[in-house]
């Protein structure tokens, strides 16, 4: 905007306030003509909303901005990592306005922290696993395992490849505790991560524990927002679900968080060692449509190391 011309003031939210509240001790203006300079503005880039100190003079003050320019149709820029639930009523009903608002939602990680790989570090365990990579999975085809369970290992790394260079639509890994699916998940992750685009990876009892410690009094994150985070994800991870023994509060849970996915069409991992005929059937409805989902049974007994395991001989008699 500056470079074709147009007349710009950019500030942070904090600075914002601070600027008004300097001026009450200023000699060569007042606070009327300071808050007149920033509210009638050409264009108002406000940076880091939801930082300020949120006292009722600061919500009161940008209410006052908002609102004047809400009324007066001029253009503002604002930025902010608080969902619009997390907004003070009187703004978030102008921010909500669909004909003069648009809102755009980035989920592209931290850039101050190009280090940081594992997607959002406060869920994501995916740093736990960054020596699952498809560079260390075992065919183990030396094994001595019967074809069929060798088939269904070799089926299950083609399909996670195929996915890791395309996310498309959902991938299930079914199988026994040890038989790969977790490698292979976070063989994906850590081979997106690398590309810039971390998933969130993240173990289905964790992802209960972040949703539960949203209810405690000291939480500084809500539950719709940390629901949010979860359900959004550009690509979601999810390991070890279980879905025998669920309070129905959980398995409500996993319902919404599935249905939403479902219908946005958003990718998603899934990696299980419950049978399919033992899960919900709202869930298992999702799962089962092959327009989106793709399973995979590892048929494979646990792996333990290198350790051969002999073929089973029959008697002569």
């Amino acid at each position: 905007a500056v470079g074709m011309g147009v007349p710009t003031l950019f500030l942070t939210v904090p600075d914002l306030l601070d600027t008004l509240r300097f001026a009450y001790d200023a000699e060569d203006t007042t606070v009327e003509q300071r808050f007149d300079q920033i509210r009638t503005s050409t264009l108002l880039v406000l940076d880091d909303f939801g930082t300020q100190n949120a006292t009722e003079w600061a919500q009161e003050k940008l209410f006052q901005i908002i609102n004047y320019r809400y009324i007066n149709h001029l253009p503002v820029v604002i930025t902010t990592n608080l969902s619009l639930d997390q907004i003070e009523p009187r703004i978030r009903s102008r921010l909500q306005d669909p004909e003069l608002v648009s809102i755009i939602r980035i989920q592209a990680p931290d850039y101050r922290r190009p280090m940081d790989d594992t997607g959002n570090p406060e869920l994501s365990s995916l740093g736990l696993h960054v020596n699952q990579t498809f560079g260390n999975i075992s065919d183990r085809s030396d094994e001595g395992l019967e074809a069929s369970e060798v088939k269904s290992l070799e089926k299950a790394i083609q399909a996670a490849h195929a996915f890791a260079e395309k996310p498309r639509g959902w991938l299930v890994f079914l199988g026994p505790y040890g038989c790969g699916k977790t490698h292979l998940a976070a063989a994906i992750a850590n081979y997106r991560s690398g590309l810039g685009n971390p998933p969130l990876f993240i173990v289905w009892l964790d992802l209960l524990d972040h949703l539960r410690a949203t209810f405690s009094h000291d939480s500084k994150v809500s539950y719709d927002r940390r629901f949010e985070e979860i359900r959004t994800a550009p690509l979601l991870i999810l390991d070890d679900l279980g879905t025998q023994s669920m309070t129905p509060w959980v398995r409500d849970k996993l319902h919404q968080l599935f249905n939403y996915r479902y219908i946005a069409g958003l990718s998603t991992i899934i990696t299980t060692a419950d049978e399919l005929d033992k899960m919900d059937a709202r869930i298992l409805s999702r799962m089962l449509d092959k327009r989106l989902c793709t399973i995979h049974g590892i048929y494979v007994p646990s792996y333990h190391g290198i350790k051969k395991r002999t073929k089973r001989t029959k008697k002569l008699s």
